[in-house]
């Protein structure tokens, strides 16, 4: 890649590149420790359960099944994100491939919800307006980001710094969160606000795609199907 991204956007860790077939693979992290409590999570920088650490090993051996093998690693700065990625490059035999960590792909900002359960939520706000904050796409809670906050920094990241990687010829895989891949889903599969609604990603699950020249999708399969 040519350029550079800001410091508080970007950190690099080495090595090798190699053949690839032009396939994006998108992973959201495997279950996190507040996932596991029901908890609104947001920034909050929280690690994978016992079972999410699983589930990032499954989706290693899930790619690994598929014959893929990968040039470029993308993820946040959170770390329920790249120790999913770091498991699924060691089930790979990858581990020493380069990652990209960028604050760009970390999960929409909950706000005043972060650390609050969520059926606690529910009988605070009322579960008609919570869903509104969790599905809607320009609806935002309080102090937080709605998915299209998350999409204006997610989308921008996309076209700057993958797309280039993926005309190149290379694979491709990002792991990140729900909100910022369901951003990216949709832009991608041109998804309406209303469609966005009811798109959801199950955790440490490979959704993968191969794009044509022009960026548009070319095939894309989901292992959880």
């Amino acid at each position: 890649m040519t350029g550079r991204l800001p410091s508080d956007m970007l950190q690099k860790t080495s090595e090798e590149p190699r053949k690839a077939d032009n396939v994006l693979v998108l992973v959201r992290h495997g279950q996190s420790e507040w996932n596991r409590l029901n908890m609104f999570t947001g920034w909050k920088d929280v690690g994978l359960s016992e079972e999410g650490m699983t589930e990032a090993h499954r989706a290693g051996a899930l790619l690994k099944e598929e014959g893929l093998r990968f040039d470029s690693a993308f993820t946040s700065t959170l770390k329920r994100a790249h120790n999913t990625l770091d498991i699924i490059l060691d089930e790979l035999g990858q581990g020493k491939l380069p990652i990209i960590k960028a604050a760009a792909l970390n999960e929409r900002d909950y706000g005043e919800l972060v650390g609050i359960n969520k059926e606690e939520a529910r009988k605070r706000f009322g579960a008609e307006q919570v869903h509104i904050w969790q599905r809607s796409y320009d609806i935002a809670p309080p102090g937080g980001e709605s998915l299209k906050d998350t999409a204006a920094r997610v989308c921008p990241f996309f076209e700057r710094w993958i797309v280039p990687e993926l005309q190149e010829g290379k694979n491709v895989i990002v792991v990140a969160h729900g909100n910022s891949l369901r951003s990216l889903i949709m832009e991608l599969d041109k998804l309406t606000p209303e469609e966005v609604k009811e798109y959801s990603l199950a955790t440490a699950v490979p959704v993968i795609y191969r794009l044509n020249a022009d960026g548009s999708v070319a095939e894309k399969r989901d292992l959880a199907a």
